[in-house]
């Protein structure tokens, strides 16, 4: 495996009530930030109903995104493809990828929020059997095909895309999965990424990792791609937040936690992210005890980190889930410490340096004795060759 890469996944989870168009700009300035720090991507969602994920367009926040950053990958995380048509959805990728000289991600997803689709007329088992002729007429758009087709929604007359993408390869397409086989069935049969949104807070827990990955690799053998597929195109989701103690860490989240709970619990019909406690101080136990993740210290972070990759035997990149549990400066230091203690420890920087340091220090009254000579020997001589001036 390469080196681990990190970044955020930004549903995101905003309390409502609060003034929408400064969250916006909260949200493109952490992205700037998380550049500056040396995170590799950032995803956004897609939502319109439900009032706290309120990003009615990721391609929009590429968009601006794009023109804030130069280096930092920027992620559909996801299109609800079911919604859209799959022309349109394709073509809107290529030239994000051009605006931003290729740094696109494209996720796809058949939507979450069953008050989205609802509004449509679409219920959750059309979203997902969508996702799935949406998936396959997109991957063949991106592959440069001619294609006609007719979905329950769109119909399409050779459909080809005008552009050719900026990326070469294509730029990474993933299929997002929560508890169903879609996600990972998709990935396997087109031989593209998976994303494992909050696999952590499903029933099944840690368990549901491998379990994701075995059946992108059954899929991926029936379909012949078994070559196309690699770990490295993996991505997991788990939320995180640090602080320099633990006591710290609780006392940050006691700002926000709550709703988050709320909102899985009894707003957002997510019945697969199984959030459990009724007030902040088992809350916050839940996380860290249940293995969904870490409130608490950069240590704690590191062992959460190695967790997942001991459980699912290896993937390219973790995302930090994005939430309000902190204030927004509070939240800004938790994705700083995040990028200083606990990346290093997994992309090849903290060892050399602590190696380093072992040496010295294990030489070091050697050296200070060489070093106590050194001043002796040059004193005697400057004494000396005073003498005979």
């Amino acid at each position: 495996m390469s080196r681990l890469k990190f970044g955020t996944f930004l549903a995101p989870i905003h309390q409502p009530g609060q003034n929408p168009t400064l969250l916006l700009q909260r949200d493109l300035e952490l992205v700037e930030y998380l550049e500056q720090l040396g995170y590799d991507e950032a995803w956004f969602g897609e939502h319109h109903s439900a009032g706290a994920e309120i990003y009615a367009s990721p391609e929009i926040m590429i968009a601006a995104a794009g023109e804030r950053t130069n280096r930092i990958k920027l992620g559909t995380g996801v299109t609800s493809v079911s919604y859209h048509n799959p022309l349109w959805a394709a073509e809107r990728m290529v030239m994000l990828d051009h605006l931003t000289r290729g740094r696109v991600l494209f996720g796809l997803g058949p939507g979450s929020l069953p008050t989205d689709a609802a509004m449509l007329g679409l219920s959750q088992i059309d979203t997902r059997e969508l996702l799935a002729e949406n998936t396959d007429i997109i991957m063949r758009l991106l592959r440069g095909e001619t294609v006609t087709a007719k979905t329950r929604t769109h119909e399409l007359f050779d459909a080809k895309i005008q552009m050719a993408p900026y990326s070469e390869p294509l730029f990474d397409v993933v299929v997002a999965a929560i508890a169903s086989p879609t996600g990972a069935r998709l990935a396997g049969k087109y031989g593209i990424g998976l994303l494992s949104i909050a696999a952590t807070l499903t029933a099944d827990g840690f368990s549901a990792l491998q379990h994701h990955w075995g059946m992108l690799e059954e899929f991926a053998a029936l379909s012949g791609r078994s070559d196309e597929v690699d770990r490295s195109t993996w991505r997991l989701v788990g939320p995180f937040h640090l602080a320099e103690t633990k006591e710290q860490a609780y006392r940050d989240v006691e700002h926000g936690i709550e709703y988050w709970f709320n909102y899985l619990q009894h707003v957002a019909a997510f019945p697969q992210m199984d959030v459990r406690g009724t007030n902040k101080h088992e809350m916050i136990d839940f996380i860290n005890t249940s293995g969904i993740g870490v409130i608490g210290t950069a240590e704690e972070a590191r062992e959460q980190v190695q967790r997942l990759i001991d459980q699912s035997g290896g993937f390219g990149t973790l995302l930090l889930q994005g939430h309000d549990w902190a204030n927004p400066q509070a939240t800004r230091r938790s994705y700083e410490l995040f990028a200083q203690d606990v990346m290093p420890h997994f992309q090849g920087q903290a060892q050399p340096m602590i190696d380093a340091a072992e040496r010295a220090q294990a030489v070091r009254e050697g050296q200070a004795a060489e070093h106590v000579k050194a001043v002796e020997h040059m004193t005697k001589k400057y004494e000396a060759e005073l003498g005979r001036a």
